[in-house]
């Protein structure tokens, strides 16, 4: 099967296991603290509302980016309540969240909703303050929202840097790495086996930290527009804020776009930038880091083969 043929599956990298993304729903493979692998499940339910909004350019990326921070949160929260428990307490730890299971999956999401918008609201404005403390050394509008560019860039790689020192965060990088390696393997038509896998590159053009770095891009550009001032203080805080919901967008579409020209002379560099900063959010994954990865994917690949005869249509998923 070709690439252009192919769906575009993505995932997300999660506490010792791999999330997929596929056309009928989502999955985790977890390692538990006893060898064996563990899934967990849940299915794509679009409304009508989400399945035309991502058919619009630039409104696309902000639902999908909602959709997948509300889903991968519930997968990252099984991960970290499960990949440590004893598999002998399984039986009293599922009683105790069977009571309360409807809350526990809306409430989840609805924090992971909230933590994706809060975290860009201050990784937004933040370097905006700080650049206006600096005004009287760097005035002029131009360059100030290039300074606060420039902070909010040494702001993400620090940020990287800092988290990716910590053990369970590097073994988070290296799933993340796993990920990525699975997805190039299908997408080269290899086999799926740890020793082929482990030959593809750790990068993926479609990866959610070359978003995050191109959302510091194209604000810098949206900022520079003529008509947006950073005077006064309280007026560039308020135009960040509206401006957001844009810069989200626009970076979903430079992301979409570096993916479709990555095999294009001349035109994959335009991806490269984020593939740099994947050498920080991603580490050289083990074999059996791998074979979780392995698990998860088939899972999705078999749930999606069962689901075909119904027609579902698969998305883009950021990985």
């Amino acid at each position: 099967m070709s690439e252009q043929n192919q769906p575009a599956y993505g995932g997300q990298a999660v506490v010792e296991g791999v999330m997929f993304a596929g056309q009928s729903g989502y999955v985790t493979a977890i390692r538990r603290n006893d060898n064996s692998i563990e899934y967990f499940e849940t299915e794509r339910k679009d409304s009508k509302l989400s399945k035309r909004l991502k058919k619009i350019p630039f409104i696309r990326g902000l639902v999908a980016l909602v959709q997948a921070s509300a889903n991968g949160t519930k997968h990252l929260n099984f991960s970290t309540e499960r990949y440590d428990v004893d598999p002998e307490d399984d039986e009293s730890i599922q009683k105790e969240e069977e009571t309360s299971k409807l809350a526990m999956i809306i409430g989840v999401g609805a924090v992971g909703v909230l933590s994706f918008i809060f975290g860009k609201l201050i990784f937004t404005l933040t370097p905006a303050l700080i650049a206006e403390f600096f005004r009287g050394i760097v005035p002029g509008e131009t360059g100030q929202v290039l300074l606060e560019g420039f902070i909010k860039f040494i702001f993400l790689l620090v940020y990287i840097y800092l988290i990716s020192l910590t053990p369970l965060i590097k073994r988070v990088f290296q799933y993340h790495g796993a990920e990525h390696k699975v997805i190039n393997a299908y997408e080269n038509g290899d086999k799926l086996t740890v020793e082929d896998i482990q030959k593809n590159s750790r990068l993926h053009y479609r990866c959610g930290s070359s978003f995050i770095l191109f959302t510091v891009f194209v604000g810098i550009l949206v900022y520079l527009l003529p008509f947006i001032e950073t005077e006064p203080l309280w007026w560039r805080m308020v135009n960040r804020i509206l401006l957001l919901p844009f810069v989200i967008g626009i970076s979903f579409e430079v992301l979409q776009l570096t993916n479709k020209v990555r095999n294009i002379p001349f035109l994959r560099v335009l991806g490269y930038p984020g593939l740099w900063l994947q050498l920080l959010t991603t580490k050289e994954p083990k074999d059996e880091q791998v074979e979780v990865a392995i698990h998860s994917f088939k899972k999705v690949l078999e749930n999606d083969k069962n689901a075909s005869k119904s027609g579902i249509q698969g998305s883009k998923v950021i990985s």
